[in-house]
């Protein structure tokens, strides 16, 4: 494809009465990166509530379109590169909205040829032929000719969050969740109990030392005033008081607060928790990357080392569980391996095999069940296609089952932290969701990670 060129039009070469004009359509993408740019916040131009006001579409058009548009014609076409923008006085006549198209068209209305100075009236109208935009503009002409490649622009990725809000919204509008805090004594941990009930999403109850909790809260300047302490003077105690409170009915989910993950476990694994399901436990990450059409689900990534086949089976069932609870009708499960094919030297493809079988007889429900399959097969219709892998979960998966806990804490992260991702974590396979937060995460994942265990025990209950 041969490169397109962009050449000025030198002072000398300007003629009165020349013309350039320029074409656009307004799109959201456009409003978004608009702000994103300036950092203008404004209700006005991001909150749906506003897109039948004038007050909207004329912000769209002064914004995006009488410093976006007109400029653009005067630093690529008329005259060109080398341009000196140096004033503008422009009228905004008639609202612009989303899908509206507007052309610019610049007239050269004036020359000075002491300082090279050129005048332009500008003339924007809409797909109708209604004047949405007049006035004038003025610039340095450039005096050397200039002819370069047009540069490519770079790729913009917007990262809207749209799937955390919509969890965060649901479980927002219910009663907040009763959830036992295990051992919360430092800032970190104490940070997602506080903003969880703020956002009116858990009641939380704080198990461990009280002086210690209230020390940790008042050098983080935490307001814990309006929760409930229960003493426990250690991790284990904590873990097990916890524990407790959930088989009583006065906890609806459990927390981890700074006490290391197994501890916590080991108390839900307890013979008399009265938590456990006969289901392995398993963690499972919800993910919303911007590159992928959908939330997706990856497990296991911070509980099960090196799972067998039967624990597998658990771990895939956990997964499907949440999915279902998280309003995904039929999740698309992806068993990864280094391959898509069988391959009696890779023990996670022979695992793959097994369980899809074990979906054809029942044994895992609720879900379509397809491995092995590599990442990429799993997740790009385009790569599924070229390998001719003919699946109703390749290319499309909503869940993602990791051989290891080594392959999914990377696969994870990566996730987060080369594409984007945010990521809520939850513990399944016991009678109440557990949530586990990292030091890590953003506010914005502790609190979507408090909202999936807050939807989960909602839908969980309505059963």
């Amino acid at each position: 494809m041969p490169t397109e060129m962009i050449e000025n039009r030198t002072f000398d070469e300007i003629a009165l009465g020349e013309t350039a004009t320029l074409t656009r359509t307004v799109t959201q993408r456009d409003i978004e990166l608009f702000a994103v740019v300036s950092g203008d916040v404004n209700p006005a131009h991001l909150d749906p509530a506003y897109a039948a006001t004038d007050m909207f579409h004329k912000i769209v058009a002064h914004g995006m379109l009488g410093a976006s548009l007109i400029s653009t014609v005067l630093g690529t076409r008329l005259p060109g590169p080398g341009t000196i923008y140096l004033a503008q006085e422009l009228r905004f006549l008639r609202p612009v909205g989303i899908g509206d198209s507007v052309t610019a068209t610049l007239t050269v209305s004036a020359k000075e040829p002491l300082h090279n100075d050129v005048t332009l009236d500008c003339h924007c109208v809409n797909q109708a032929g209604e004047t949405v935009i007049s006035g004038t503009a003025r610039v340095r002409a450039p005096t050397i000719k200039v002819r370069l490649p047009r540069i490519e622009l770079p790729d913009v990725m917007l990262n809207r969050h749209e799937r955390f809000r919509a969890i965060l919204a649901e479980a927002a509008s219910r009663p907040p969740l009763s959830v036992a805090v295990a051992y919360p004594c430092d800032a970190a941990a104490l940070a997602p109990a506080v903003e969880g009930a703020a956002a009116g999403l858990l009641a939380p109850i704080l198990v461990g030392p009280s002086d210690m909790i209230r020390r940790a809260a008042t050098g983080a300047n935490l307001d814990i005033s309006a929760f409930r302490l229960e003493e426990a003077p250690t991790a284990a105690a904590a873990a097990a008081r916890a524990v407790e409170l959930v088989r009583l009915g006065e906890a609806h989910a459990l927390m981890k607060g700074a006490l290391h993950t197994d501890v916590l476990l080991r108390a839900v694994l307890a013979p008399d928790s009265g938590l456990k399901t006969g289901r392995r436990l398993s963690h499972v990450y919800i993910m919303d990357v911007p590159t992928y059409p959908r939330p997706l689900l990856v497990t296991d990534a911070a509980v099960n080392i090196a799972p067998d086949l039967d624990q597998k089976r658990d771990i895939v069932q956990n997964a499907i569980d949440l999915a279902l609870a998280m309003g995904i009708a039929t999740p698309r499960v992806a068993i990864l391996s280094a391959v898509e094919t069988v391959n009696p030297q890779l023990r996670s493809t022979l695992d793959a095999a097994a369980l899809c079988k074990m979906a054809d007889r029942g044994q895992i429900t609720g879900g379509l069940v397809d491995g092995p399959l590599a990442f990429d097969n799993a997740v790009s219709p385009t790569a599924a296609a070229e390998k001719g892998i003919v699946s109703p979960v390749a290319g499309q998966a909503d869940i993602l089952v990791a051989p290891d806990l080594e392959a999914g804490n990377m696969l994870a992260k990566q996730l987060s932290f080369l594409a984007g991702a945010d990521a809520a974590g939850v513990v399944m396979g016991a009678r109440v969701p557990i949530i586990l937060t990292s030091r890590a995460d953003s506010e914005r994942t502790r609190l979507a990670s408090c909202a999936v265990a807050a939807v989960l025990a909602a839908r969980t209950a309505e059963v």
